[in-house]
């Protein structure tokens, strides 16, 4: 039995491109290129913001006026808790630069934690946004010491 044609081959590459490509002076048109995408400040921040808590020795996010106002609102209903408190993002059409104010916990390297939200806070803003993070500006406005309770304003009235 003799064969016609090859089995098994791997077709040749087409070096022309097929009826059925869009074109445009000579170019493919990329559907996922057409239109504009912006991304809000607030977005970046709260990117920002839970990759930062995510860091073994980062206590809390913002520095003591902002953690009291945001002790206030969490017991608010409604109010919620804000992830993006003490991130503050400049976004431009490629590229975003953030400055972050953390409290860390007493006894952790504050070069190492620093080091380690940077790295975290990049990677998660650049994977999701695909904007390249300039600057990651940090800090440290307190330290949480051990025998310290959390930021809960006294209560004025008994």
């Amino acid at each position: 039995m003799s064969e016609t044609a090859p089995r098994n081959r791997p077709q040749a590459a087409a070096t022309e491109p097929s009826a059925a490509t869009p074109k445009t002076l000579g170019r493919s048109i990329d559907p996922g290129a057409r239109g504009r995408t912006t991304i809000a400040d607030g977005v970046v921040e709260k990117i920002a913001g839970m990759a930062a808590r995510d860091v073994v020795g980062v206590h809390a996010m913002g520095g003591n006026l902002a953690r009291t106002f945001g002790v206030v609102r969490d017991r608010v209903p409604g109010g919620g808790k804000s992830v993006a408190r003490g991130v503050k993002a400049e976004v431009g059409e490629v590229q975003t630069a953030l400055d972050l104010e953390i409290v860390v916990d007493y006894g952790v390297s504050i070069a190492d934690v620093a080091r380690a939200v940077r790295e975290n806070v990049i990677t998660a803003v650049e994977r999701m946004t695909g904007l390249e993070v300039v600057e990651v500006n940090i800090a440290v406005s307190d330290v949480k010491l051990p025998d310290e309770e959390e930021g809960a304003p006294e209560p004025r009235l008994q």
